[in-house]
């Protein structure tokens, strides 16, 4: 596995990390029984995947907690939880407390079967909300971090609400955050200019998400996007081909498909850390790996993708 540094934490990590959310939750989302996603997990670090991205919402943690017995020295645990009361809207105002906030990392601690995770992120933060993490929030992770339970302090956006990343750009004015979790894609890489010219001055860690989303993997679902981003004028339809919208980045930059681009696309991105890849199937998850550890797509495939896309900003992929 190709290692990177995770920015100021020093920690040295695989390039393609397990994600244990989004459609799949490692199989249990797909079918898949709780035992089948033990095993796929311990695959993943069999094969040199040693950052591992869960979340108290994913009800994956147990499913880590089981496949990490005897190896929690193997791996770099990143949880997170939620900013808002269970059951409440997830873009709203009804908060938890710092003492809420240390609560759950118990339970995430007991699931996860650790006595520390490596990482604690506020999960999914919208540019309204920030205020209450930094005043209330913050505090109790700088205690969490004091007592040894946890060892880095991150952020996620809510990249589906807020493709602009107005959070992460106001966030990382501060200089309280070790890592961030940011959307970033082929479609919409405006990170490029609101988050990496800004984490790579803090060094601070990236973790990539939306990588890979289903307009990138259902040929229908890219048709309806490019027209619709055609219809808001956000893309200039000469650019496109119609018939192939994508196609040029095989037949230019030498990708095997979309995916295997999508995937090299981000993880070739100055600034870029980890690219997280989520997945039931460990076939599926060591072609998702071997794309991410290949080589950058040809320059003439990346200038054209930004003339197509370079004026994307409001759209997660997904």
């Amino acid at each position: 596995m190709q290692t990177v540094t995770l920015g100021r934490t020093g920690l040295e990590v695989g390039v393609a990390g397990l994600g244990c959310g989004g459609h799949s939750r490692l199989g249990l989302g797909t079918g898949g029984s709780p035992e089948d996603c033990v095993e796929l997990v311990r695959g993943a670090i069999d094969m040199g995947v040693n950052f591992i991205d869960t979340a108290a919402v994913y009800g994956t943690e147990e499913v880590v907690g089981a496949a990490i017995k005897g190896r929690r020295d193997e791996v770099v645990i990143s949880t997170k939880l939620q900013i808002v009361k269970p059951g409440t809207s997830v873009l709203g105002d009804d908060y938890i407390s710092g003492a809420d906030y240390a609560r759950g990392l118990e339970d995430c601690l007991r699931r996860l079967g650790t006595d520390h995770v490596d990482i604690l992120h506020l999960h999914g933060v919208m540019p309204e909300q920030y205020f209450h993490c930094v005043v209330e929030l913050v505090p109790a992770l700088m205690r969490l971090r004091e007592q040894g339970k946890i060892r880095y302090q991150g952020l996620t956006e809510r990249f589906i609400y807020d493709p602009q990343h107005r959070m992460l750009t106001q966030a990382l004015q501060d200089d309280h955050w070790d890592l961030v979790m940011t959307g970033f894609n082929l479609v919409n890489a405006s990170a490029r200019k609101r988050v990496f010219t800004l984490t790579r001055e803090k060094d601070v860690g990236t973790l990539i998400m939306f990588a890979v989303r289903r307009a990138l993997s259902v040929p229908e679902a890219l048709t309806d996007l490019i027209e619709e981003l055609i219809g808001d004028g956000m893309i200039d339809g000469s650019q496109i081909d119609h018939q192939d919208p994508l196609g040029f980045l095989i037949s230019d930059g030498g990708a095997a498909s979309v995916v295997e681009a999508a995937y090299r696309f981000c993880r070739h991105e100055p600034g870029a850390h980890v690219v997280l890849t989520g997945t039931g199937k460990l076939e599926y998850l060591r072609q998702n790996v071997t794309s991410i550890q290949a080589g950058p797509l040809a320059p003439a495939a990346l200038r054209r993708a930004e003339r197509v896309f370079g004026g994307v900003d409001s759209v997660s992929g997904n």
